[in-house]
């Protein structure tokens, strides 16, 4: 996840979203030193995730909140379970609660999602799927995050941690081989060079250029499983393989057979629904 100083300037930014004109409701209706015990309740079957973040947003606001985690991240649960306790000012309770519950219930969707598509891999397959870089922006590191403990793996964190060849640097380079060729010579050695290529045609450029990973964009199955057969020849030697665009739950299994390596898929962050927790209250 993120390292303590970061996860707090998050957290503090989330909350001054909803409290930089204080909390008139809470202010208005709640004795300050009454006191309330909380518990994150799920709504619905999930995976939960994010108990230490929800937790650190009640006290951010009051060091004097107390909590439990009652489910660690990764858990499977069904309708009804208790995930995670607080206890404190029930005026911090009321105050912190929706950003807590924004966060947990965000990372608790996505490792819900990555949970599905993980277990969509057929048993044996060496298949990996992998979230992208379409995340939420400010929260990449906490859906990242959500995404291994749902049981996928993470591609790239950022532009600078990868070489990643997409269409619009193909143009702006020249070509396929051209950019490759840049990438080689100008890029740290340690840096593995990936291609993304939306056709037959352009697969065959990267493969005699030498890419170590080919992207395969919106691939039919018939046209992956030609890829994988070329690829399997390839005379530098056989490349990663990815397959990304248009990636459904019901396509794992067939792709995950076609002989690549790779699923990459942006829907587990950007079409992750939020998991359904409540926050039950008590004094």
């Amino acid at each position: 996840m993120l390292a303590a100083p970061l996860l707090d300037a998050l957290i503090d930014r989330a909350l001054e979203e909803d409290l930089a004109g204080g909390d008139l409701t809470t202010e208005a209706c709640v004795e300050a030193s009454a006191r309330a015990t909380a518990k994150a309740v799920a709504r619905k079957p999930l995976v939960a995730c994010g108990g230490a973040v929800f937790l650190r947003v009640f006290q951010r606001l009051d060091r004097q909140v107390e909590g439990e985690v009652l489910v660690q991240d990764g858990t499977a649960v069904d309708t009804g379970a208790v995930l995670w306790t607080v206890r404190g000012a029930a005026r911090t309770l009321l105050s912190a609660e929706r950003t807590a519950l924004n966060l947990a219930q965000r990372m608790s969707g996505v490792a819900s999602e990555a949970r599905r598509y993980a277990a969509a891999i057929p048993a044996g397959s060496g298949v990996r799927i992998t979230d992208t870089r379409k995340t939420t922006p400010g929260l990449r590191a906490l859906e990242r995050y959500a995404v291994r403990v749902g049981g996928a793996h993470n591609h790239r964190d950022n532009l600078g941690s990868a070489v990643m060849i997409k269409d619009n640097h193909i143009i702006a380079a020249g070509g396929i081989t051209t950019a490759i060729a840049r990438a080689r010579a100008r890029a740290p050695h340690t840096t593995k060079v990936e291609v993304e290529v939306a056709s037959l045609q352009e697969l065959d450029e990267a493969l005699a250029a030498g890419a170590d990973i080919i992207m395969l964009d919106n691939f039919t199955l018939a046209d992956v499983k030609t890829a994988s057969a070329r690829a399997r020849s390839a005379q530098h030697g056989r490349p990663l393989l990815e397959v990304s665009g248009g990636i459904t739950l019901e396509r794992i299994p067939e792709l995950a057979a076609a002989g690549i390596d790779v699923i990459s898929v942006g829907a587990l962050t950007h079409s992750a629904r939020a998991a359904d927790i409540a926050l039950d209250l008590a004094l």
